[in-house]
């Protein structure tokens, strides 16, 4: 009865949001995904016995948080089918470019009939769900079946825990379901055990955004942006990445102001949505400057129209799955969702290159890494866009103490990884003591893998 009064309660905010549903979807031109598996759990069938891992990542962040878990689960447990689900457009293609071997398709909305029919015809021997994606028909369906649910990577943020708080009956009927539960820190934990969670079944084992961080300006990836946008060697590199609107204008503005003492300058916009791409182009083209797509330069040698005219070209990167490559160019990082109300971006990533980190005040959503870079002196908080010029001048006359701080930052991130492992074994523990019988091959799976390690000597 339960799960009816669930698809009644879905239903009635579908009907009431469908007028903004429909501008988004025809005006905006605001991609939804495959509808066939969000609302009728059509999800591809297996097409092998072998037993499979649902690993769920809601949008871009998550999926590629999801690398270094993945990889190590592909290595441990070779016998086994692996399904990527996503709940965003760009989530979805950045999964499928990151992870071509595996299948990946779309999360089912929260109906009863939607999430049945999926887990029947995925019918995992396992479900990972990462941070806190937490649906109650989409648990009670997968506890009904006996497959256990772990969540990784969890967090809330004090905001969410504000609102949480206002569902804490709800959650105290889900959160003991869950299998086991790994948080980032001892803070998340407290939170998700103060509103239901079972305190022997959840485990501090840090952040796997730290694991997946490259730390090396001279991987491939960067060195392809680099070629492809044609920076020359000197040039100093000014990056606003993961920004909403104004906050491209705000780079604009104080790229237009520094280029004046600094002509070695060059700005790297890189919009957090793909439907703003050419709203950001027309923004660069609109004022005045010369102006480079990414996507204008990936299959062929930019030459001379990436030198062409006697202003270098502000650089937008409009490709998805590249920021975190093209962080490793930044002398200087602003990362945007900050100087708006959105909560902040990843900052990890730029730091983890050593780049002179910036953000706005506004980074609620990662409050205990801004803790972290603010309380080394690692970044640097930026109120409005005219601090946002006084910084980035300052930064880039005293290059030594950008690089100082840089540093600071990629030690920091350095000094956090360890955490997918901890996950991973956390994640096989579990499968082999909660996992009904019909799943048992995991377990000796892992006490092979086990086995072969030790007569291996490592």
């Amino acid at each position: 009865m339960a799960a009816w009064v669930l698809n009644l309660v879905y239903a009635s905010v579908a009907a009431l949001a469908a007028p903004w549903l429909l501008y988004r979807r025809f005006v905006q031109q605001k991609r939804f995904g495959d509808w066939r598996q969000k609302l009728l759990g059509l999800l591809p069938a297996r097409s092998s016995a072998q037993p499979v891992i649902w690993l769920h990542a809601v949008s871009v962040g998550e999926v590629i948080q999801l690398g270094p878990v993945l990889e190590q689960l592909e290595a441990r447990l070779p016998e086994h089918d692996f399904y990527i689900t996503t709940t965003t457009c760009t989530g979805y293609e950045v999964a499928c470019k990151l992870y071509p071997g595996h299948i990946v398709c779309y999360f089912p909305l929260d109906f009863s009939w939607s999430v049945n029919r999926a887990l029947t015809r995925v019918s995992p021997a396992a479900i990972i769900l990462v941070e806190l994606e937490i649906w109650p028909n989409f648990i009670s369906a997968a506890v009904r079946r006996q497959i256990p649910v772990i969540l990784i990577n969890g967090r809330v943020s004090e905001r969410s825990f504000r609102s949480y708080r206002w569902i804490r009956p709800v959650l105290q009927t889900l959160l003991p379901r869950l299998t086991q539960i790994a948080t980032q820190n001892q803070t998340y934990a407290d939170r998700l055990i103060s509103l239901g969670a079972r305190r022997d079944r959840l485990e501090v084992t840090g952040s796997i955004k730290f694991d997946r961080i490259e730390a090396s300006r001279m991987n491939p990836k960067t060195a392809e942006i680099r070629r492809a946008f044609g920076i020359g060697p000197d040039e100093a590199i000014f990056i606003a990445g993961s920004t909403q609107s104004p906050e491209e204008a705000y780079a604009l503005d104080t790229y237009r102001v520094l280029r004046q003492q600094f002509p070695t300058l060059r700005l790297v916009l890189v919009p957090r949505h793909r439907e703003r791409f050419d709203e950001v182009a027309s923004l660069v083209v609109q004022s005045g400057l010369p102006l480079i797509r990414r996507s204008d330069v990936q299959a062929h040698d930019p030459g001379a129209e990436i030198t062409a005219g006697q202003e270098p070209a502000v650089l937008l990167l409009d490709t998805l799955g590249e920021l975190a490559a093209c962080w490793g160019l930044a002398d200087v990082a602003f990362v945007g969702g900050s100087l708006t109300r959105r909560g902040g971006q990843n900052m990890i990533e730029p730091a983890g290159y050593g780049a002179a980190v910036l953000f706005g005040p506004h980074t609620h959503n990662f409050k205990d890494v801004v803790a972290m870079l603010l309380d080394a002196d690692a970044a640097q908080v930026v109120n409005n866009p005219a601090e946002l010029t006084v910084t980035v001048r300052a930064l880039l006359t005293d290059m030594q103490s950008a690089q100082e701080m840089g540093n600071r930052a990629r030690q920091l991130v350095l000094n956090q990884h360890g955490a997918t492992q901890r996950t991973v074994e956390l994640i096989l523990e579990t499968m082999c003591n909660k996992v009904s019988p019909r799943t048992g091959d995991v377990a000796n799976n892992r006490n092979q893998m086990q086995t072969d390690h030790s007569t291996s000597g490592g």
